[in-house]
């Protein structure tokens, strides 16, 4: 197949944002290949990060940890007609971005008052660093500078109504809406990453997008400065998001 001709999608996520049920609900189209985190390998060979996210030595054995090199990967890969990139935005690090004018950019986000108690449930002290609000606004800056398209996804409103959600990501990719994009088995998916096992429970156990409920659990005092930091970015990228 025509490298020029197929449809290469990186969603651009933070952790903790139904970011793995996107990859799910790509999945089950026909003619999709989906990969997981290809840059997590990249990332954690060069920062701190390795030293506290479950399962590092083996990310960093079994993945390639030139960034580069799994760049050039997302431009020329050709199996099928449709590529969907899971990746996190704190992965991007120091890469020259110019590689993103070649590719459909999305970008996930999710309120830091749901997102950040559950991503301390694995790593208990993140910083704004793990989390991605500044580097999502700061890849929403150099889009527009460089006149780059790309969309804005706010899991909440995925989850509210995730036909009508994907329906017009689809649009703003250029593909056509499949409902097989709805539901999947609840099961293991061959392209997991091997940090599966630490983070992707919820998801195994599924068999469609979650319907939103608002978190009641007080939320963990510890947090509260790294959430005073992200909201002001959160509240920038979901006024920007499809609804």
């Amino acid at each position: 197949m025509k490298s020029n001709l197929i449809k290469r999608i990186s969603l651009w996520s933070g952790p903790r944002n139904i970011s793995t049920a996107l990859m799910y609900s790509f999945a089950q189209r026909k003619d999709t290949k989906v990969f997981d985190e290809p840059l997590y390998a990249y990332y954690l060979r060069n920062t701190n990060a390795k030293n506290y996210h479950p399962g590092a030595k083996t990310i960093l054995k079994t993945m390639d940890n030139d960034g580069d090199k799994v760049v050039n990967m997302m431009l020329n890969y050709s199996e099928k007609p449709v590529l969907f990139f899971k990746n996190m935005t704190h992965h991007l690090l120091d890469l020259d971005r110019s590689f993103m004018t070649n590719i459909y950019n999305v970008i996930l986000t999710r309120n830091p008052e749901e997102m950040l108690p559950s991503f301390a449930k694995v790593i208990a002290h993140p910083t704004m660093n793990d989390v991605g609000y500044k580097l999502h606004m700061d890849l929403v800056d150099y889009f527009e500078e460089k006149n780059i398209k790309y969309v804005v996804l706010d899991a909440k409103k995925v989850l509210s109504n995730p036909e009508h959600v994907l329906k017009q990501l689809c649009h703003h990719v250029d593909i056509p809406f499949d409902k097989n994009m709805l539901e999947w088995q609840p099961q293991k998916l061959e392209e997991d990453g091997v940090w599966a096992e630490y983070w992707y429970e919820n998801v195994h156990k599924s068999s469609k997008f979650s319907s939103y409920k608002p978190k009641t659990d007080p939320f963990p005092e510890h947090l509260i400065p790294l959430l005073n930091e992200c909201m002001p970015y959160y509240n920038q990228l979901s006024q920007l998001a499809l609804s």
